[in-house]
C-alpha cells in the first residue's frame, strides 16, 4: 500500500478551532491562536479507499499543525519549522513515505526547502502547489467556455503573480489570452516576470500583451480573467472591483475574494481553485467542507505520487516550472483524478447557475450600452 501524509492548519481560526473545541467559539481570535500556539500537532484522520483506475491504491493521514494563517507568516520562521517538523514527522511514524504541506505551511519560510533538507531520510516533502496550479488554470478556461467567454480575445489578471504559484499560472494563461496584468506588492519582481514572459512568448504570432500593476481594482476593471493566489490574509477583492461577466477563480487560502462579491454581484462568477474528485470509495474520516471524496488540488498531489510510487520532493520552493505543471496534470489524468464541478463559497454550481451568471451579466452589459 502506497502510504502518504498531508499536514493541515486552521484557516478560520475560530471556526476551524471550535469544531473540536466547542466553548472556542465565543473567544476573541487572538485569544484562540494564543491557545493553539502552545498545542503540538496532532494525528487528525486516517484516509482510507483511495484507488486510481489503474487498480494502484493509496492510504494516508491528516496531521494538524495547529497555527493560523497570520502566525504562520509572523511568528518566527524557526518556531513555524519546528511544529511543521513535528507535524511531519508525526505522518512518517504512521509509515508515509510522503508528505504534502497544506495551505501556508507550504509558504512558510522558503516553501519546503529548508524543511525537505531537515526531513532528508524521514519522509520526502511536496506543497502540492504544482496540481494547484494546474487545476486553477483548468478551471478558469473551462468555467469561461460555459460563460462563452472568447478566451483568445480576453484579457486576465494575475493577482499574487510574484509567488510561486502566481509566476506559473500567468505563464500559462500567457498563451491563451489576449493580455495578462500582473499584480502583486514588488514592482521589481513583477517586471522581472513580466520581461521572462515576454521573452518566452518572443516567437508566438500572437504574443499576449503583458502589462504590470500594483493597485488590484484598476487591475480588474477591465479584466474578464480573474486568478487570484495571493498569500494575504486580508480580502482584496471586492464587487465594485469587478467588470460585469467577470470570472474569478480563487485559489487563495485564506479566500482573496470577499464573500459580498457573491451576495451582491449575480453577474460575477467566482469559482474556487483545485477542488478535486478523488477515485475509489475514500473515506477522509475529516469534515473539511467539501462533498464526499473531494480534496483540495494540493493534497490530492501528495495522493498522486504516492499512487505513483514517486518518494521525491516533486515541488518545493518559489522557482516552479511549467513543465512539472504539466506533468502532473498528465499523471492525474492517469489516475483519474479530475475537477469536481466548481464550487464558489463552500456550495456547489452547476451549469444553471452559471447559465443565469452568464444571462445576468448579458442584461447588464446592454444596459450600461443604452
Amino acid at each position: 500500500m502506497n502510504k502518504f501524509a498531508f499536514i493541515i492548519h486552521p484557516i478560520d481560526v475560530r471556526a476551524d478551532a471550535s469544531r473540536k473545541y466547542p466553548a472556542m467559539r465565543f473567544l476573541p481570535v487572538r485569544a484562540i491562536e494564543s491557545l493553539i500556539q502552545k498545542m503540538s500537532p496532532s494525528l487528525v484522520s486516517h484516509i482510507t479507499g483511495i484507488q486510481s483506475i489503474t487498480g494502484a491504491q493509496a492510504e494516508g493521514w491528516l496531521v494538524a499543525c495547529p497555527l493560523s494563517p497570520r502566525q504562520m507568516v509572523e511568528l518566527p520562521t524557526e518556531f513555524v519549522y519546528e511544529k511543521i517538523l513535528k507535524a511531519a514527522r508525526i505522518g512518517a511514524a504512521q509509515g508515509a513515505k510522503i508528505v504534502g504541506l497544506g495551505a501556508f505551511t507550504s509558504v512558510a519560510g522558503d516553501a519546503g526547502v529548508t524543511i525537505a533538507k531537515r526531513l532528508e531520510g524521514e519522509i520526502n516533502v511536496t506543497t502540492g502547489n504544482s496540481y494547484t496550479i494546474y487545476t486553477a488554470v483548468e478551471g478558469l478556461l473551462q468555467a469561461a467556455q460555459m460563460m462563452e467567454i472568447d478566451v483568445a480575445k480576453s484579457q486576465a489578471v494575475v493577482i499574487g503573480a510574484t509567488g510561486s504559484i502566481g509566476a506559473v499560472c500567468a505563464k500559462m494563461l500567457a498563451n491563451q489570452v489576449a493580455g495578462v496584468s500582473l499584480v502583486g506588492r514588488n514592482r521589481e519582481k513583477l517586471e522581472s516576470l513580466r520581461a521572462e514572459i515576454k521573452s518566452t512568448a518572443a516567437g508566438s504570432s500572437t504574443p499576449a500583451e503583458i502589462t504590470v500593476a500594483d493597485n488590484i481594482p484598476t487591475a480588474l476593471r477591465e479584466a474578464d480573467l480573474v486568478l487570484t493566489v495571493s498569500s494575504s490574509t486580508d480580502v482584496l477583492i471586492y464587487p465594485a472591483d469587478l467588470k460585469s461577466g467577470a470570472i474569478v477563480c480563487d485559489a487563495a487560502r485564506p479566500r482573496d475574494v470577499s464573500r459580498q462579491v457573491a451576495e451582491e454581484r449575480d453577474d460575477v462568477l467566482v469559482i474556487e481553485g483545485g477542488v478535486i474528485e478523488v477515485p475509489g470509495e475514500v473515506e477522509f474520516n475529516f469534515d473539511f467542507g467539501f462533498p464526499t471524496k473531494t480534496a483540495y488540488a494540493c493534497m490530492s498531489e501528495t495522493m498522486l505520487l504516492a499512487l505513483e510510487g514517486t518518494y521525491e520532493p516533486y515541488t518545493l520552493g518559489r522557482e516552479l516550472s511549467v513543465e512539472r505543471v504539466e506533468n502532473i496534470g498528465k499523471i492525474a489524468r492517469k489516475h483519474g483524478f479530475k475537477l469536481s464541478g466548481f464550487r464558489s463559497f463552500e456550495r456547489a454550481i452547476g451549469a444553471q447557475e452559471i447559465e443565469r451568471v452568464r444571462q445576468n451579466a448579458r442584461r447588464s452589459s446592454s444596459a450600461s450600452l443604452c
